[in-house]
Parts: C-alpha cells; structure tokens; sequence
C-alpha cells in the first residue's frame, strides 16, 4: 500500500479535555448466527447459488461472533421492507437508541440535559436531512441554542473523528458536549450472491454509544489524537449505490490493508509522546472482524491479553460499525483500569480509512 494521502496529529491544549462518562444502547432483539444464517438461506434460497449458500454456512458458523442485535421486532421484516419503510425505520430506531445512549450517560455523572451544549452525531447507515443530531436534540429537549452537528460517510472509523469534532467545540464553547455514535446496519441489508454482502450480513449489528465530554479531570484525559486516509484504497471498504440503494463493499484484502493503516497511525500517534506499544495498558480497537483483529495485533505488536474487550465485544453483537469502539472502550472500564493507565482507541473503515486517539484514565 501506497504511502497514505492525508495525515494529521491533533493535541489537547493543556490537556483540558475528558471523557467523562460512555453508555452505550442496544435493540432488545437479538438473535444467533445460527438462526441468522437459516433465516436469510431460507428466504433467498431461489436467488443464491449453491456456491453462496455454502459460504453463508460457513461464514455464518464462524466461533468469533455468536449473536448481534438488530433494531426490529421480526428480522424477516428487513427482508421485505420497501426503500420508504427503510428510511423511516432508521429515522426511528437510531433517533431512539441514540437518545437511550445520551440520557445513560448523562445520568452516570449527574449531568441534565439543560447542560448540553453541543451534540456530535455520526453515522453512515442511512441519510437524512435535516440530521439525526436536530430529531436527538428534539427528543432530549436540548436547547434550542445547542450546537448540532452530523458527520457522514466515516464509516466503522467515525466515533474517532466525531470525538475530534467534539473536543474541538469543547475547547471554544460549552460546559458539556456529547459525541454520538449510531448506526441501523439492518436499514443497509441487501442479499445475493456478492461475496461483500455474504460476508456483511454475517457481520455487521445495530448499536449507538454516547461520550460526555467536559474539562473536569474525571474519566479519561483526551492525550492526542491521529488519523490516516487512504483514498486510493477507496474501493476495498465502502458503500456504492445501485438501484438506489447502499450496497456494503469488502475487499478481501481489507486484512493486509487495515493492518498497515491501523500500523502507521498508531505508531505517530505513539512516537509524538514518546510511548511504546508496551506502556499502553489497554488497547480498544474496532472489532472489524476476527482476521482484521489479528493482523492489525500482529502489525502493531499488542498481546492478545490486552484484546479480551474487543474479542468480547466482537462475540456478543458483532461489528455495529461506529459505535462499535465505543464499546469496547466500555467494557474495559467495566474490567477495572487504573488511574494513570494509557489507553488507546483504534477505529478503521471507509476511505480507506484508520483513526487513533490516545487517553490517560485519571
């Protein structure tokens, strides 16, 4: 892979920024891969080839991923829902587990809503105008002065540049502001014989997260942040439009390519605090996908042991694209991390794309 593009390192003045507080939110739905897998080989039988329909036994069966959660009440409505029904429930489901995340995590540091005074929302599963972030700021009752902002097309990567976005405002204005991540990856499903889709639809869940961000020392210190974009590698993770809807694209080479992205932006990130890969005590890294977990742990060097949240995460929900980090970041909190320990988030997708931001647990 070609030397990346675009390349950029942004600090804390001061260290003045925290993340006080994350929560994420799910859909009560859930189901089993196996499951999964016999409900989708059912109701596609007559359009998939023998060759897909074994791949989808396969892929489907994988250990690294047990169930995810999908925002419906039946996931044979995802099969049948028109382009109309598919942007209304995106429009409903993300607006609700968005705003479920939110008042979670303000309710962990006793923030009320009348404190907000900016909100942060990515996501790249569906498209609405105006954004999700003014139908968030409506359902919270935000004030009508809040600043709002929506962030698209970052793909899995997107929770790291939205907390950039956020800090940056938090440095200029505000008390309180809260990055968002919320992604219906069931209001994205399309079936055939694409491998891409195969392999999305064995993946890919539904799932939002919040941060609160203030200058209070609580939580984690926001140290540094890294971002790294690939554009000539654009094709190997992306949506494309046909027929006028989004169709995943997923190269087989993303592995190979994401390592070496994941690789580089971690390494400038660590190099501008003079931090080894061995001082950084825990490592939340997207879950992508188990071959992508292991090569970026190969490229970068980072002990299996400090994976277990990522594994975890990957095996209970799958990959829910942005938010996904996020949750990862919140099940170490919940397995214990010591004041002063370094921490790391990694995030990669659509661009190619590969975002790091260092933290310090206060």
């Amino acid at each position: 892979m070609s030397k990346a593009s675009g390349n950029e390192i942004s600090r804390v003045p001061g260290g003045g920024a925290f993340v006080a507080s994350i929560a994420t939110a799910l859909p009560p739905f859930s189901v089993d891969q196996g499951i999964a897998a016999d409900l989708i080989r059912e109701h596609f039988r007559e359009r998939l080839t023998p060759r897909s329909l074994g791949l989808i036994r396969a892929t489907f069966s994988h250990p690294s991923i047990h169930k995810r959660h999908f925002a419906v009440d039946d996931p044979a409505h995802i099969f049948n829902e028109t382009p109309d029904q598919r942007v209304a429930r995106f429009t409903e489901q993300s607006v609700e587990l968005a705003a479920q995340a939110v008042l979670e995590a303000l309710d962990k540091v006793g923030v009320g809503v009348d404190r907000v005074d900016g909100l942060v929302v990515n996501t790249c599963t569906g498209y609405i105008c105006p954004g999700v972030s003014t139908y968030l700021a409506q359902r919270l009752g935000l004030s009508c002065s809040a600043r709002l902002y929506d962030l698209v097309g970052s793909g899995c990567g997107g929770a790291l540049p939205n907390l950039q976005v956020a800090e940056s405002i938090l440095a200029t204005s505000g008390a309180v502001i809260v990055s968002v991540s919320v992604e219906i990856c069931s209001a994205a499903f399309q079936m055939g014989n694409d491998l891409s889709l195969i392999l999305s639809n064995a993946l890919f869940g539904d799932g939002a997260a919040a941060a609160v961000l203030w200058k209070k020392p609580a939580g984690f210190q926001m140290v540094a942040s890294a971002g790294r974009y690939v554009p000539e590698q654009r094709e190997a993770i992306r949506f494309v439009h046909k027929h006028g809807q989004l169709h995943n694209q997923l190269s087989t080479d993303l592995p190979e390519l994401v390592r070496k992205a994941a690789a580089e932006v971690v390494a400038d990130l660590l190099s501008r605090h003079s931090l080894r890969v061995e001082d950084i005590g825990e490592w939340a890294l997207h879950t992508g996908g188990e071959k992508i977990i292991n090569a970026v742990r190969d490229e970068i060097g980072i002990p299996e042991e400090r994976l277990w949240a990522t594994r975890k995460v990957l095996s209970q929900y799958g990959n829910m694209s942005s938010p996904t980090v996020w949750f990862v970041l919140d099940e170490i909190l919940q397995g214990g991390i010591r004041p002063g320990a370094w921490c790391v988030m990694v995030a990669y997708g659509a661009g190619l794309s590969a975002h790091a931001f260092l933290l310090r647990k206060t």
